[in-house]
């Protein structure tokens, strides 16, 4: 194909931009990875809907499901040794736990997700943690609500059971203390929105659940969000946008102070995940990050390779039958399952005979289609035309009923019934003598 410009001068800076947007893929690294969670020297996150794990140190993951649907916010047991996570393999969002080196996923709730929901909602029966004796996984799940902010926390046993609902009647994401006797969450949910720095009704803040005494405790209470919370010895970390990026900070729970622990710029912290020794894994600008909450040193980036075909990207026919709209109800035989023969020969039958039929008039624009007009007139008649047109249908009609032969003929009157030859035909009926006005009721 001949360009129609001289191509060294026009082609040299889009090929220069592609250079560099190229570079990080030339450097093995991927990126747009999501909901991490980490144990030891491990890490879990998910990738194009999939589950993947890799070494903290970096370096190519490894797949751990292949279905269709969407496996997202895996997290590891205490002991490392199962990961609990809400995925899509019979058709809506359920909680699954599986081993964490891979293995077949095992079912735990069964009550129909909701949905699907619009993006900003996210999604049903998101897994948040584990208890700290590895015995019960939280979740949180819209079954007992009556909108998409209605949900509540619930806890399932690991080995299977029926799920039972935490005191709290709303609550958001939560995590367990390190004793299991408390919990840390927030009432509202708005994890999935995209607003920056909202100070309005929505903006999150965090409380503390005593389980015994069932006692509510604020700990933030910060104009904007504050969310993600994780449990980590005396401290609760959490995310907030509250210095314009959303960074972590840390709340002590002994003394009530806040610190601000990372310094994001211009990307936010997304999706963090937590263990027990105090490192805390999350997302920004679409890579893994991990923060040694132990010492003050800046969070590192985890450089990963997801090595996958990249079947998402690639080109691919796809089947728009089942996305073609009408607009209201199709005519039999004329719908979008007609075959199209059908249709173009109801379409013909409704337009009249096309102009190229043999012994057949063309349609003309007399505005009544498929009848043409008189040799010589114009196709479309003036309204003087149709009038005098009228008129004289109008006269004929008087001519022939006043005709000898017109009382030979069975005339008809409104009711449908004929009348005796030589009668007058009526035009409309008469009332009958006891006929009364009546006023109409109101």
């Amino acid at each position: 194909m001949r360009l129609p410009f001289p191509a060294p001068t026009r082609l040299a800076a889009p090929l220069l931009l592609l250079g560099a947007f190229a570079a990080p893929a030339a450097a093995g690294e991927t990126r747009l990875l999501r909901y991490p969670d980490i144990h030891g020297d491990r890490i879990v996150f998910t990738y194009a809907g999939d589950l993947w794990t890799a070494s903290t140190a970096g370096g190519a993951a490894s797949r751990l499901t292949a279905h269709p649907g969407i496996e997202m916010f895996a997290r590891f047991s205490p002991d490392g040794r199962h990961l609990a996570f809400t995925g899509q393999y019979d058709g809506d969002e359920q909680v699954y736990v599986m081993p964490s080196e891979g293995g077949p996923p095992v079912q735990l709730t069964f009550y129909p997700a909701a949905g699907p929901l619009p993006t900003r909602w996210g999604y049903d029966n998101l897994v948040y943690d584990w208890s700290p004796d590895g015995e019960r996984i939280l979740f949180r799940s819209l079954r007992d609500g009556h909108g998409v902010g209605d949900g509540r926390l619930y806890e399932v046993p690991r080995g299977g059971g029926l799920p039972a609902a935490l005191p709290m009647p709303r609550a958001g994401s939560g995590a367990y203390a390190p004793d299991g006797g408390r919990l840390v969450y927030s009432p509202l949910f708005r994890d999935f929105r995209a607003w920056k720095r909202y100070a309005g009704g929505w903006a999150q803040d965090l409380y503390l659940f005593d389980r015994e005494t069932r006692e509510v405790t604020r700990i933030t209470d910060h104009a904007r969000s504050d969310r993600d919370p994780m449990w980590i010895g005396r401290e609760i970390f959490f995310t907030s946008d509250r210095s314009g990026t959303n960074d972590l900070y840390s709340y002590d729970t002994e003394t009530g102070e806040t610190r601000r622990r990372t310094q994001s710029d211009p990307w936010d912290v997304r999706w963090p995940g937590a263990d027990a020794s105090g490192r805390i894994v999350f997302e920004r600008g679409g890579a893994l990050h991990l923060l040694d909450t132990r010492s003050d040193e800046a969070p590192r980036p985890i450089p990963l390779t997801v090595p996958t075909d990249g079947l998402a990207s690639r080109p691919s026919r796809v089947s728009a039958a089942g996305q073609v709209e009408h607009g209201g109800s199709p005519r039999p035989g004329n719908g979008p399952s007609s075959p199209p023969a059908a249709r173009s020969s109801r379409r013909r039958s409704r337009t009249g005979p096309p102009a190229t039929s043999p012994g057949r008039p063309a349609p003309t624009r007399s505005g009544r289609p498929g009848l043409p007009t008189a040799a010589g007139s114009p196709s479309s008649p003036t309204r003087a035309a149709k009038r005098r047109s009228t008129s004289s249908r109008r006269a004929a009609a008087s001519r022939r009923s006043d005709s000898p032969s017109a009382a030979g003929r069975c005339a008809t009157g409104r009711s449908g019934r004929p009348t005796a030859a030589g009668s007058p035909s009526p035009t409309r009926r008469e009332p009958s003598a006891s006929w009364k006005w009546r006023p109409a009721k109101s």
